[in-house]
């Protein structure tokens, strides 16, 4: 029972008894996978063809689950109704480190019309794939994602109020085979079981900090690259739970150590997937870099939206703090030829030939920041950007390259201001995703920090 499976085999693992539960899953505006449980045979006799239905309130709160107002999409005033997920087909999956659980992803549409809902984190970004596929484009992604491995349990680190945690190393473990040998009896159970679950995994190394890892993915289609994403995230922290150990994808848990990434690998192919569109060595002024006119185009677009479009790769209150000179995040948004000093790195070969993005944090939604890196990319096409020159040398210290936001509030206002993002996404969306951010900034406001406590308590 490895891979996905089809709709058939589901069924027929469950009248085996080999499954008799089964997740029926979707992804929150935070990008964490919500939804029921359901026993095999109520699976088999009512939800694979109905689906479930969901308080529609799920994807219109806050990380704590608290209803925020605002929102056009649904509200108190509007009764907080049910939304249906209905069952990709294409997604299911046996998940063997959860005893005889399957795992099906969940499109939300409309419970009359039967509609996707246009602010669903999946159909946002199926949206964007759309309209790439509009323009003759599918979008090949992959991401690296990190985080932290400690050795408190998760009810420890909340009982010690997130301070004082233990990392898995008291040392830098970069590329280190010791101390990931020492951590292997996590990584390793996390790679062997979303291989299992047909997650197909390409490597497991130790990062830049202290009991930090990396484990990546292999490419594929830009919407099952997100899911595969928020099962890696899921099962990666279940995995740690079983054996009393604890994970953070928070992009900065610590501000005196490096942050956790999630840097975002894209291009375009044709639509039958046999042609690689960003591989050229003729076109355009970048051609000698093995850069086609449309790879060109698209990085243009990229860098020209990412100040506007930063909401959707840095989303929370803390994904700002990893943006640091020197930090491997990046500060600037240029680009250069295999340099991780700058925002946008041209790497790969041939068909391999692709842009990777290194602002997004481990924090961030896979479905929002794979859209808004497709929607920047198709823009730039769009508009028939030119690229710049590329930059050599230390990006943290390039006075002519513009700079990410540097905190949430001067990224919501870029977001607000954004004719590009109304366009790309709609108004809904567009709203639907500051309201988000409007949240967060205004949630962080009604709370009193350490830092505060620390600094003012005696001596203001």
């Amino acid at each position: 029972m490895s891979g996905t499976h089809s709709r058939e085999q589901l069924e027929q693992l469950i009248r085996e008894g080999a499954i008799d539960t089964v997740l029926m899953v979707f992804p929150d505006l935070q990008g964490r996978l919500v939804g029921k449980r359901t026993t095999g045979r109520f699976f088999l006799q009512s939800v694979a063809d109905a689906g479930t239905e969901n308080c529609d309130y799920l994807i219109a709160c806050d990380i704590d689950n608290n209803p925020v107002p605002g929102y056009r999409f649904t509200s108190y005033e509007q009764g907080y109704g049910d939304m249906l997920a209905t069952a990709d087909w294409n997604t299911v999956r046996v998940l063997p480190w959860v005893e005889k659980t399957a795992m099906i992803m969940c499109d939300l549409v409309d419970v009359n019309t039967h509609e996707l809902i246009d602010v669903a984190p999946r159909s946002v970004l199926q949206h964007q794939v759309d309209a790439a596929a509009a323009m003759g484009f599918l979008p090949m992604v992959a991401s690296e994602i990190e985080f932290f491995l400690f050795k408190d349990t998760y009810d420890e680190a909340a009982e010690k109020g997130y301070r004082n945690l233990q990392p898995h190393s008291p040392w830098v473990q970069d590329y280190h085979i010791l101390q990931t040998t020492k951590d292997e009896y996590v990584l390793g159970a996390i790679r062997r079981n979303l291989e299992a679950a047909g997650v197909p995994v390409e490597f497991s190394k130790g990062e830049a900090g202290k009991g930090q890892h990396e484990i990546n993915l292999d490419y594929t289609t830009a919407v099952e690259m997100a899911d595969r994403n928020s099962i890696y995230k899921l099962a990666a922290k279940e995995i740690a739970h079983f054996a009393g150990r604890s994970i953070s994808f928070m992009a900065k848990p610590d501000f005196a150590d490096t942050g956790s990434s999630c840097h975002i690998h894209s291009s375009l192919w044709s639509l039958d997937g046999t042609t690689a569109m960003f591989d050229g060595h003729a076109d355009g002024h970048h051609g000698a870099y093995g850069m086609s006119e449309t790879f060109q185009h698209y990085l243009a677009g990229l860098i020209a939206t990412a100040q506007e479009f930063s909401l959707l790769w840095a989303p929370t209150i803390n994904s700002y703090k990893r943006f640091q000179p020197g930090s491997w995040a990046p500060t600037g948004i240029g680009w250069g030829v295999d340099n991780r000093t700058l925002g946008f790195r041209k790497v790969g070969h041939g068909k391999g030939t692709r842009v990777e993005c290194r602002i997004p944090g481990a924090d961030a939604n896979s479905y929002f920041a794979f859209a808004g890196t497709l929607a920047g990319g198709l823009y730039g096409i769009k508009n028939k950007l030119e690229l710049g020159a590329p930059f050599a040398g230390n990006g943290y210290e390039a006075p002519e390259i513009p700079r990410i936001p540097w905190n949430i509030v001067d990224a919501i206002n870029a977001w607000e201001r954004s004719d590009i993002a109304r366009e790309a996404f709609g108004d809904d969306v567009h709203h639907h995703i500051l309201t988000m951010a409007k949240a967060e900034w205004q949630a962080f406001n009604q709370s009193v920090t350490d830092w505060e406590l620390r600094r003012y308590w005696e001596r203001i």
